[in-house]
């Protein structure tokens, strides 16, 4: 779609981190979870990594198909092991919890994937602020996705801050 102010994977990737960071210490105080909220965040900011060999492919495209989504995925997680091997063998380990995550982090697999849904919806808003009519379905259908995670922390995120994304900096400062 076409975009007021453009995005590039850096910028995303630091507001899914920061967002997965916060989501996690929501989950933590939220349900009583003890989640690594420093390891989210590490692993927000390498969630996109495989796409610098894949390209980033539009959601409603990726997931308009089931057999072409298990396809991409296929894709991305083999960028993943191609980024995971041009490490030196040393570094490999550290690095596996954002390219290869171990069964343990899957919930904060979902938290990270909730901040990247959270993020796109903030694009919405950021979109919608500036005029851009063409990102209002895109606004209702995101903001769908992420209720329908079923995330406590999410639902919470989106409830109590996401109106400051169409604030203002006068705005923000005088709440």
């Amino acid at each position: 779609m076409r975009n007021a102010r453009e995005e590039n994977l850096s910028e995303h990737s630091l507001e899914v981190a920061a967002i997965a960071h916060a989501l996690t210490v929501m989950q933590n105080e939220l349900e009583g979870t003890r989640l690594n909220a420093e390891r989210a965040a590490l692993m927000g900011i390498y969630h996109d990594m495989p796409e610098i060999i894949t390209g980033d492919m539009p959601t409603p495209v990726k997931h308009g198909n089931p057999e072409l989504q298990a396809a991409y995925k296929a894709v991305e997680n083999d960028a993943a092991g191609t980024i995971l091997s041009m490490l030196p063998e040393y570094m490999r380990e550290s690095y596996l919890c954002c390219f290869a995550p171990r069964p343990e982090d899957r919930e904060l697999q979902r938290l990270v994937k909730a901040a990247d849904k959270i993020s796109a919806l903030i694009k919405c808003v950021e979109e919608e602020q500036a005029g851009n009519r063409e990102f209002l379905g895109a606004k209702q259908a995101t903001l769908a996705a992420v209720r329908e995670m079923d995330i406590a922390a999410a639902d919470r995120f989106v409830d109590e801050f996401l109106q400051s994304y169409s604030l203002n900096l006068d705005e923000l400062l005088k709440n």
